[in-house]
């Protein structure tokens, strides 16, 4: 629960925050880091008083294990940093760094493109070179517009598996459908659990960063998945936990 009670302290300063329409703009992209493939997934905003105007998740398809990035985006050059741990993604990410963030020195110098973007990842005396190819996006700025299959990776992961949301324009909105629960081990989807909103297709929408729309905590010593809605005047979540028995998560009542 202390998770949770830090992102509802965070929603103060906006990083948490409810998710108004308009707000997400996301590329989804597929590449290389020097020999090694990728997925990145990259959100923009007009910028916090950090100074930061991109976030995102990405991923190496051998570890599957999600890396938080930020960063600033000037002109088509973008600057993007790793988050080494918790400490950094709770006072940069969760909290909102209250002084500038100063992108010298983070791994990504990137070239940004209509639909790609080059450049380089440097740490200490390693260099590679950056190739990725925009596979998908979301818009709802304006007229919602999604292109490709859009899904999202999330920050949150298990020992052994992380979680991505797979958006869509329906007759009620724009949403996340489902979301799929992904063994890190093999790299292959194990689970889809299909999201239902009685009121409105609002699952997914809540948070102010896309990639927090799916959390974990642990309760008991076990890990707690949670799926963050919209709807319902402040928005709510399910829960689901996984049963060693059926060997898969199951939802909370």
């Amino acid at each position: 629960m202390a998770g949770r009670f830090v992102c509802a302290i965070s929603c103060v300063l906006l990083l948490c925050g409810n998710a108004a329409a308009g707000w997400y703009h996301v590329e989804n992209y597929e590449g290389s880091i020097g020999s090694q493939p990728v997925h990145i997934s990259l959100q923009t905003y007009d910028g916090f008083g950090s100074g930061i105007t991109v976030e995102g998740s990405y991923f190496y398809d051998a570890k599957q294990s999600p890396i938080a990035v930020y960063g600033k985006i000037t002109g088509t050059r973008l600057a993007l940093c790793e988050i080494s741990g918790k400490k950094e993604f709770d006072r940069v990410l969760m909290v909102g760094s209250k002084t500038p963030v100063d992108t010298a020195g983070c791994p990504f110098s990137i070239d940004m493109a209509e639909n790609g973007a080059t450049g380089t990842w440097s740490k200490g005396a390693d260099t590679y070179p950056v190739t990725l190819k925009k596979v998908a996006s979301l818009d709802d700025k304006g007229e919602v517009k999604i292109d490709g299959t859009v899904e999202i990776p999330f920050w949150a992961e298990t020992a052994a598996d992380r979680f991505a949301g797979i958006y869509a324009d329906t007759d009620s909105g724009t949403c996340m459908k489902k979301m799929q629960v992904i063994k890190k081990r093999s790299g292959k989807v194990v689970q889809e659990i299909a999201l239902k909103d009685d009121d409105a297709c609002s699952a997914g929408m809540l948070m102010t960063s896309i990639y927090m729309n799916v959390e974990k905590w642990v309760e008991g010593g076990k890990d707690v998945i949670s799926v963050n809605f919209s709807g319902g005047g402040a928005g709510h979540t399910e829960d689901y936990a996984f049963s060693p028995k059926a060997n898969k998560y199951r939802k909370r009542k």
